[in-house]
């Protein structure tokens, strides 16, 4: 889950788990080969490619599904698949705003599958542009808190172009913000500096948060989470916001 939806915490059965676990790690692969195709095989050259496979092997993913993935996008192994990016635009539950990103080589299908997902489970359609607007490219480091403190990372990152940094609402780890454009540079700074990061990612920020109650909550990250299992979805922001009673709340439910 992407944006702040990503620090919901839910329980599932270990079928559910492994089951994510797999569909995760093919987004994971299709993202590497994206970057691969468009930048080529050289990480040296190409950061969007250094941060997919930073990424990956940080969540499991065996490194020999990241070379043939690195092989396939650069072209080097004579078998690709094109892949084309699709945002799509809704409303959860209370209004809640969500853009919902698509990577597919089939847009009919991904269509037809994102459209399904929002109505059966309380989210519905929007035109293009209606949310969008209230979204902003940035750049979003993850840096585990454990061995670190948030003023090491201030520190690390003030010079490179990080325009925020805060703990994420369950505590394990720093959001460090910059601009797109930034990305690169902040992710460097940290690393010259010594301090661990789990992802580096350009992602959609929203500008203005809705706060939603704990029923409210539940039903907008059930939705989210029946658009992440499909397969052609990579990535899902919203604007949703959580008190700190809202969060106990729900962590409570574990």
């Amino acid at each position: 889950m992407s944006g702040h939806s990503k620090w919901a915490t839910t329980k599932h059965k270990k079928a559910i788990i492994d089951s994510r676990r797999a569909k995760a790690f093919a987004k994971y692969i299709k993202n590497i080969e994206v970057a691969a195709r468009i930048g080529g095989a050289d990480l040296q050259g190409n950061p969007t490619l250094a941060d997919a496979i930073h990424k990956a092997k940080k969540n499991s993913v065996p490194g020999d599904n990241i070379d043939r993935a690195v092989k396939r996008g650069a072209g080097l192994s004579g078998d690709s698949v094109e892949y084309t990016t699709i945002m799509y635009e809704g409303y959860g539950p209370n209004g809640v705003a969500l853009l919902i990103e698509c990577l597919t080589d089939n847009k009919n299908r991904a269509a037809a599958e994102v459209r399904t997902a929002m109505s059966r489970n309380g989210g519905t359609m929007a035109d293009p542009g209606s949310v969008a607007y209230n979204f902003e490219r940035k750049g979003v480091i993850v840096v585990p808190a454990e061995g670190t403190t948030e003023d090491d990372v201030l520190m690390a990152v003030l010079e490179a172009g990080a325009e925020e940094v805060a703990p994420t609402p369950n505590g394990e780890a720093f959001e460090v913000i910059t601009e797109a454009s930034s990305l690169v540079a902040t992710r460097t700074a940290l690393v010259d500096a010594g301090i661990d990061y789990d992802s580096a990612d350009a992602e959609f920020v929203p500008n203005l948060k809705v706060e939603v109650d704990a029923a409210t909550a539940r039903k907008v990250f059930h939705l989210i989470e029946a658009l992440e299992d499909l397969d052609d979805v990579q990535n899902i922001f919203s604007n949703v916001d959580l008190t700190p009673e809202v969060q106990a709340e729900l962590g409570a439910e574990e």
